[in-house]
């Protein structure tokens, strides 16, 4: 039993622990589950979970060391995520200064929308709401554009599993992907939880204050080399 059940829960304890730091998905998960609908919130969940599990699959069977030995698709990887971030960081960074009419008051579960919302609430809501396709695509690029990904996974993750004797590799990468899939699910539709205090739209300036410094600090680390 502790052959297995010991490993699993070091790989759980160890995914969550390098997960849960604040990061670009994390930044833009946290405002799609506060605005967006359950299916797009679901898609984008599963997005990162199913990504993350993919990598750590492949660091277990070796390929770190292929992604230590390919700099060059590394470089281009890294100039590709780093102009992303920087472009979604300048959005929400516009979002804050300058919210346009789509920042209405969101009411709280059950509550009337308040006067100002009411003549468009569903245009704005409606505006507000991301689309399936947008949050897939921009989920994707966040993961897979982002460098550090594939080092904390594939090379990080996959060595430390390796230092496992025999199965219990797989017992541990197996906590660690149920560490990914806890977190993005906990992150996604827990968000809907602070619907209360984003009723406010200053709120939302100050979230997406946040998420500009998040996205165009990483993506200057990124440019720079970081």
């Amino acid at each position: 039993m502790n052959e297995t059940l010991l490993p699993a829960l070091m790989g759980l304890g160890t995914g969550l622990a390098l997960i849960v730091a604040i990061g670009a998905q994390n930044a833009y998960l946290l405002r799609l589950g506060i605005d967006g609908r359950p299916s797009a919130v679901l898609a984008v969940v599963l997005v990162c979970a199913v990504s993350d599990a993919a990598l750590i699959t492949a660091g277990v069977a070796g390929i770190g060391g292929l992604v230590e030995a390919m700099p060059t698709a590394m470089v281009v990887v890294r100039l590709l995520g780093a102009g992303f971030l920087v472009v979604y960081g300048l959005l929400a960074a516009h979002r804050a200064l300058r919210p346009g009419r789509a920042e209405v008051l969101v009411p709280a579960e059950g509550a009337p929308a308040p006067a100002e919302a009411e003549r468009g609430a569903g245009t704005a809501l409606a505006t507000r709401s991301t689309g399936l396709r947008a949050a897939v695509l921009t989920a994707l690029a966040l993961t897979w554009l982002n460098p550090h990904v594939y080092l904390d996974t594939v090379v990080f993750l996959g060595s430390v599993a390796n230092q496992q004797a025999g199965e219990a590799r797989w017992w541990w990468a197996g906590g660690a992907v149920a560490g990914s899939f806890l977190w993005f699910f906990a992150l996604g539709f827990g968000a809907r939880l602070l619907r209360p205090v984003f009723a406010r739209p200053g709120a939302w300036r100050v979230l997406d204050g946040i998420i500009a410094a998040v996205m165009l600090t990483l993506g200057v680390s990124l440019a720079l080399g970081g």
